[in-house]
């Protein structure tokens, strides 16, 4: 295989946007399937969306890889990852492990919220893209006005390489303003591409887009500017190489557009993906070295050096687990083992298949740059294999931290042992959801990134394991905050008979400030070895151990420095233990001096409704707590950007519906901690009070 004709991509964009649809297409028209099918309305779902769950909501809920070939002998393994941001986990590990991505943006919509956390996703791990404009069939499609929001809001240069023939309803095809030819997209799906003069009507208006992209790709070019300055004639060839090496520098995010659902625009965005994302040979390899970890470790992607690859999902599977693996380096054979350098473990590969949704297929060996699944090794996800032990380690995902929790329990002990499989199982195969036992309770919680996540779990645990559970009502993620400095002086004191313990600790603690990315900092100012070097980290142990569960109503602490200035010890009775359970006492007990807050998660809401439900849907907004960040007009509808407190979200998917006569839609992540209002916070912790006091009893 030829590593420079292989493409590595994604497909990701905002929550129905046409992604899966996309998706279809290109299966269609490489020849991986000869029948199309479409995500809602009939048949069997689309190819890329497997899961029952999946095509009886019209969602993707989990990403699936496959692999197709296009013109020229490229190989392009592709990767479809959800829209909706309760599993932006799969987005993330997917765009974690790729060379490429295509955003696909709705020519109606236009950026959406998801669609800002996707191009941020791409931007941590500096993945190039192209965008789509897609649904350009639709009513109220406007291609200019999507790449002015491109421009705006991701802060992108969005260049269009294309200009629509027709609009809405007449979208017959597109222009390709760098041949200057119109295509056209003939068949009964759209397989044959016609290639035509541009019509006389477009003439002026292409000519004027052309010299636009003209000059917005000179900005990458000394020698185009001067050729066009010179109004030379510019080869298709050179403008190629210009995109390209734009693309690949993350600076230039060429724009294309079709109908993905009416089959046109389609095949000119697989040349596309050809011509500018980069393959293997062009993207630097991010590893550190396993001895010295701020060291870097240099690798490329040569089938005959050392393997070197990463877990980056694991899914259960009827013959073992199924554990999806991007090779960076070498060369992996059926049978040989390997070595996982976090655990130091050898695992055997006994089978590798390449996978096309739910379908497999079994190789005998993957080289550097493939993307596969190996069955049956023992790992978590993000975890790096190589072929020599104590090797290097890549580059981990980025994982967010779960916003809600839901008690979940089972009637009989049978169903118990069942749920335990399905929750272990879970949590192996995605980082974002969390199994915890409550300690004042004794009830298991699952946390997850939003109530449809969750909701999805526990679906799969009935359908799945067979097993009926209750589910509690949907419970916060609160935090507790100091709001003001304290200063501490505290001895730890006991005599036993034996050897006794003593430590003493002085210093002071603060705030840190709001949005700070750290939850916890410990600074040592002690001199003169007033505490003894080797008691200074059993302090700060100490002190976090205590962030668990703070004073107010039993929630995490974060956003606190503590700072050590000063204290003694003794030379028989003070150590480790003295000093951390010193450090513990003296946090308990000055926490309460910092006036301490609780915070509560944020959710960025983005709602769409009809023009004329503006006004109550924006009272009801703020009868939520909720803040009103800006208001949209689009033609007939509105878009409300706001944030709202996650305990005023729960179940709004209905209200929002009861008060739009069922036609308004709304998309939300989590934006910040903030500060719950006194009156709440007081509400809160009686209920809290009250919790405990019925378990005690």
């Amino acid at each position: 295989m030829d590593l420079a004709k292989l493409r590595n991509i994604g497909i990701s964009a905002h929550i129905d946007s046409g992604k899966t649809t996309l998706s279809e297409r290109i299966l269609f028209y490489a020849g991986r399937i000869h029948r199309i099918q479409e995500v809602k309305g009939g048949g069997d779902g689309a190819t890329m969306d497997y899961m029952d769950l999946e095509r009886e909501r019209g969602i993707t809920i989990t990403s699936a890889a496959t692999t197709v070939y296009w013109h020229g002998g490229h190989q392009i393994n592709l990767i479809d990852t959800p829209g909706h941001v309760d599993f932006t986990v799969e987005v993330e590990r997917s765009l974690r492990v790729l060379d490429g991505a295509i955003l696909v943006l709705c020519a109606v919509g236009g950026v959406q919220s998801q669609s800002m956390t996707v191009d941020r996703q791409m931007k941590r791990y500096h993945v190039p893209r192209l965008a789509f404009i897609n649904k350009m069939d639709r009513t109220g499609a406007d291609h200019t006005k999507v790449v002015k929001q491109v421009r705006e809001k991701l802060g992108a240069d969005a260049v269009l390489m294309q200009w629509p023939i027709g609009k809405e309803d007449n979208f017959e095809g597109v222009v390709d303003l760098i041949q200057m030819k119109a295509l056209y997209f003939d068949g009964n799906n759209g397989e044959t591409v016609r290639e035509e003069a541009i019509p006389a009507d477009l003439k002026a208006t292409c000519e004027e887009a052309r010299q636009h992209m003209l000059e917005s790709l000179s900005m990458y070019s000394d020698s185009l500017m001067e050729r066009l300055l010179g109004e030379e004639e510019i080869a298709a060839e050179e403008l190629h190489a210009i995109i390209t090496k734009a693309v690949q520098h993350q600076d230039l995010t060429p724009v294309f557009m079709g109908s993905a659902y009416k089959n046109k625009g389609v095949q000119p965005l697989l040349d596309a993906i050809c011509r500018y994302l980069p393959s293997p040979v062009d993207r630097p390899i991010k590893a550190k070295n396993w001895a010295n970890p701020d060291e870097a470790f240099p690798l490329s992607p040569d089938p005959k050096k050392p393997f070197v690859g990463m877990a980056f999902k694991i899914v259960e599977d009827p013959f073992g687990q199924l554990t999806f693996t991007r090779i960076y380096q070498g060369t992996i054979t059926k049978g040989e083992t390997y070595y996982n350098q976090r655990t130091g473990k050898k695992e055997r590969f006994a089978r590798i298949v390449k996978m096309h949704a739910d379908k497999r297929e079994e190789i005998d060996t993957a080289i550097a740059g493939d993307i596969v699944a190996v069955l049956g090794i023992d790992c978590a996800s993000g975890d790096t294999f190589a072929a020599e032990t104590k090797y290097c380690t890549l580059e981990n995902m980025f994982v967010p931290e779960p916003v809600i929790k839901m008690a979940i329990t089972t009637p009989n002990r049978d169903s118990g042992d069942k749920l335990g499989k399905a929750l272990t199982r879970f949590t192996r195969e995605d980082p974002t959801f969390r199994v915890m036992t409550d300690e004042e309770t004794n009830e298991t919680v699952i946390a997850g990134m939003g109530e449809l996540h969750l909701e999805i779990y526990v679906e799969r645990i009935r359908r799945e394991y067979k097993v009926e559970v209750n589910v509690g009502a949907p419970k916060v993620s609160y935090r507790e905050a100091p709001s003001q400095n304290a200063e501490y002086d505290f001895k730890h004191k006991k005599q036993t008979g034996g050897s006794g313990q003593y430590a003493h600790v002085k210093g002071h603690f603060e705030p840190l400030p709001e949005g700070a990315e750290e939850n916890f900092i410990f600074e040592d100012k002690v001199v003169g070895g007033r505490i003894p070097r080797e008691y200074i980290p059993s302090v700060e142990k100490g002190y976090l151990a205590s962030l668990n569960k703070g004073p107010v109503a039993g929630f995490p602490i974060v956003g606190i420095k503590c700072v050590l200035e000063d204290g003694s010890y003794h030379d028989v009775d003070s150590s480790d233990m003295a000093f951390q359970t010193c450090a513990r006492n003296c946090f308990r007990e000055t926490f309460l001096k910092m006036k301490p807050a609780l915070l509560e998660p944020i959710m960025k809401v983005e709602i769409e409704v009809p023009t004329n439900f503006q006004g109550p849907v924006t009272g009801d907004v703020i009868s939520r707590r909720g803040l009103i960040v800006s208001s949209e007009m689009e033609g007939p509808t509105t878009k409300i950007e706001c944030e709202l407190p996650l305990s005023e979200v729960f179940g709004y998917s209905t209200d929002l519906r009861s008060l739009t006569q069922g036609q308004g839609t709304f998309t939300m992540e989590f934006a910040k901690y903030k500060r719950v209002p006194n009156s709440i916070q007081e509400a809160i912790v009686a209920e809290k009070k009250k919790a405990n006091q019925l378990v005690g009893a």
